[in-house]
């Protein structure tokens, strides 16, 4: 698989410098993206952040949309008008900026949870409480985790 995995905890610095794990700098080397495209997760108080495969996944969500529908326009607002695309220094370090740590709570040290296509930075006592929510759901799908019921993504019925 190439992709984000694995949870990683870093501490900023004094400057609010952290540390992009380098894993993940690897996927995003990979993918070609020069920066950390992020914005503030829809429904969480995480970052979601990835490289070009993240933002063409949201390219081709928003393409399920009119251009000038009230969903393409709020989610577009969110997508790209709350985005940034950080710069990793020649260390591996990207800036929070300060909006983002508002949104997360991070304060000393960020925690980066891998999810494939992309990863989230969350404040750690936030996203163990995520996880254990998480887990405790899937537990309560598990007897429906194997079916299928619904076509494969990209299929016209998928549509």
């Amino acid at each position: 698989m190439d992709g984000f995995v694995a949870t990683y905890i870093n501490r900023l610095d004094a400057k609010g410098r952290v540390s992009v794990p380098a894993a993940f700098r690897a996927v995003l080397a990979r993918e070609g993206q020069e920066g950390l495209y992020c914005y503030p997760a829809l429904d969480l108080p995480a970052i979601d952040a990835g490289g070009v495969r993240l933002q063409e996944a949201i390219a081709d969500q928003l393409s399920d949309f009119e251009t000038f529908s009230e969903d393409y326009e709020t989610l577009s607002t969110a997508f790209y008008a709350d985005s940034r695309v950080l710069k990793i220094d020649q260390d591996g370090r990207v800036m929070l900026p300060e909006e983002f740590r508002e949104v997360t709570g991070i304060g000393d040290a960020a925690l980066f949870a891998g999810q494939g296509l992309k990863f989230q930075i969350w404040e750690e006592s936030r996203f163990r409480e995520r996880q254990k929510a998480a887990r405790e759901h899937l537990r309560s799908l598990k007897g429906s985790l194997g079916r299928k019921s619904r076509p494969a993504r990209g299929t016209e019925e998928a549509r």
